[in-house]
């Protein structure tokens, strides 16, 4: 049996940030009803991120809305939104990201949804939380970056801004939501009471950055500084980066100029007797002017065994043909309710030594409605 095993989430969110919360909870056990508008549904079946299309849609859909249900309810018409009252008041969760203002116009904020289910846990992500000037703007995860001087600490010196290659902003903000829905579901659990969880984008990139951030108020107001070539964080010496080798690449962590300068056989790093923060754009083309040299497996047969830390640099095909990534069992096949299959990434987290693992994939729209409403709305 899972966690949340006979836990109710209602969750009327769209995109990446709260289905991301709503997913990870569902793989936890939770079953998740997802509220779509009729005939469109969330905007992300239609949001492409690249030219796949699985079964009609995008595969973001498909990657962050596996194992849920999907009921389509027109949220302005009376009785959808009857309905919808109805599924609340059996609900554990509510959660949206919707932004400020439209759960009240609809009569559905937190304080409207208590009235129908006082011990309800209320959850909602905004984009840029009470921020007067910001609350109105569309909390996009790119514009979030830029916002928060994320888009600083990647790339070096001389690239300008760099964004994530990720949509990095709503993965935290959904990490974040789900971890305070969990907090607020073992309050329930304990003391019987709900809660208002909210989480808004722009405090999670900027959470995100606590060590950058702390560093800088700490560090007599100076702005971080990338290094001039492969650059990998803001604050950190030479040799920390990714260098070029014959055939590919090679990631070094921390560690000792001196050590390195006697393993890689590099005499012209002799010169720097210490890993001076003030010469790591100048250690750094030494290093790189090396490195190139040979092939990465050359310099990781000498540098692994010396405990040094480093790695290759793989791209998705070599790591899926990695043994320890194999060992992982980290690929699961899921299976839509009309037949259709797609590998997705399970679960990452485990209990009790078990994988969290589902095999039901996305819902398509509306695809749960009349089993939904013979359940929760036929007798009542």
């Amino acid at each position: 049996m899972k966690p949340l095993e006979d836990y109710l989430i209602i969750d009327f969110s769209q995109f990446l940030s709260g289905p991301s919360a709503s997913l990870r909870l569902a793989d936890m056990g939770a079953r998740v009803i997802k509220v779509e508008k009729p005939v469109t549904g969330d905007i992300c079946r239609s949001m492409y991120t690249s030219d796949l299309i699985m079964n009609g849609e995008s595969s973001i859909f498909h990657t962050i809305n596996r194992n849920k249900e999907s009921f389509a309810a027109d949220l302005k018409h009376p009785e959808d939104l009857n309905h919808i009252k109805t599924l609340i008041t059996k609900a554990d969760v509510v959660m949206h990201n919707f932004r400020p203002g439209v759960m009240e116009r609809i009569g559905l904020s937190y304080d409207d949804v208590k009235v129908l289910n006082p011990n309800v846990v209320y959850a909602e992500i905004s984009g840029y939380g009470l921020h007067p000037e910001l609350v109105g703007n569309p909390g996009q995860d790119l514009l979030l970056q830029s916002l928060t001087a994320l888009t600083w600490l990647t790339g070096n010196a001389d690239d300008g801004p760099v964004p994530m290659g990720l949509s990095i902003v709503d993965m935290l903000a959904g990490a974040h939501l789900a971890q305070g829905i969990l907090a607020a579901l073992y309050k329930k659990a304990i003391q019987n009471t709900g809660a208002l969880v909210q989480v808004s984008m722009l405090e999670s990139a900027i959470d995100f950055q606590f060590e950058t951030i702390t560093t800088y108020f700490n560090d007599g107001g100076e702005l971080p500084e990338r290094t001039k070539s492969n650059n990998a964080h803001a604050y950190l010496g030479a040799p920390y980066g990714i260098y070029k080798t014959k055939n590919g690449y090679l990631a070094l962590a921390m560690g000792s100029i001196p050590v390195l300068a006697e393993l890689l056989s590099c005499e012209a790093l002799l010169q720097f007797p210490e890993n001076k923060f003030s010469l790591r754009d100048e250690i750094k083309t030494v290093l790189a002017n090396h490195l190139e040299t040979q092939d990465t497996s050359y310099w990781l047969n000498i540098l692994e065994p010396a405990d040094i830390w480093c790695a290759g640099v793989l791209n998705y095909q070599e790591l899926f043909e990695e043994d320890g990534f194999k060992v992982l069992d980290f690929v699961q096949k899921v299976t839509m309710g009309d037949g259709y299959s797609y590998d997705t990434t399970r679960c990452p987290i485990k209990i009790d030594g078990e994988l969290l693992k589902s095999d039901k994939g996305s819902p398509k729209l509306g695809e749960h409605t009349d089993k939904i409403l013979n359940e929760f709305i036929g007798n009542g």
